[in-house]
C-alpha cells in the first residue's frame, strides 16, 4: 500500500474541505482522466485497486499516472472501547480529495477503451467522478 517514507506529526487532525480544487484540476500528461465531482478521501486501498485495473489495461500500449498520494494517516480506536482516552492508532492512510481535483489520466489508449477502463476505476473509489478528455 501507498504510505509516506516519514512525517512530522503520526497523527493529523481531519481538516476541512473548502471550495473547488484550484490546482491539479487540468489534464497534464494523458489524453484522459478521472476527475472527482464530491470531496472525500480516497484510501490507499482503493488507488491501489485502481492502479491493478490500469496496469492490466495499459500492459503494452499505454501508459497513466496516478496524480494523488495518501498522504493524511487516518486514525481508529479498537471495538468496544470507551470514549476518552485519546486518540486511535493510525489505521490506514488516506488522500484528501476536493471536487474538481484530477485524479488519474492515461493515454496511449482507443478512446472506447480509455472510456471504459477509466469507468471500471471510477467504479473502485469513494467519490464521485467523470472521465474527461484533454480538448485540442
Amino acid at each position: 500500500m501507498l504510505a509516506p517514507k516519514r512525517q512530522k506529526y503520526r497523527k493529523q487532525f481531519r481538516g476541512v474541505w473548502r471550495k473547488i480544487a484550484i490546482k491539479g484540476d487540468k489534464l497534464n500528461f494523458g489524453g484522459f482522466g478521472l476527475k472527482a465531482l464530491t470531496s472525500g478521501w480516497i484510501k490507499d486501498k482503493e488507488i491501489e485497486a485502481a492502479r491493478v485495473v490500469l496496469a492490466r489495461a495499459t500492459k503494452k500500449n499505454g501508459k497513466f499516472w496516478i496524480r494523488i498520494f495518501p498522504d493524511k494517516p487516518y486514525t481508529k480506536k479498537p471495538p468496544e472501547v470507551t470514549m476518552g482516552a485519546g486518540k486511535g492508532e493510525v489505521s490506514h492512510f488516506v488522500a484528501s480529495v476536493s471536487p474538481g481535483k484530477v485524479l488519474f489520466e492515461i493515454d496511449g489508449l482507443l478512446k472506447e477503451e480509455a472510456v471504459s477502463v477509466l469507468r471500471i476505476v471510477a467504479s473502485k473509489l469513494s467519490v464521485k467522478s467523470k472521465v474527461i478528455e484533454k480538448s485540442i
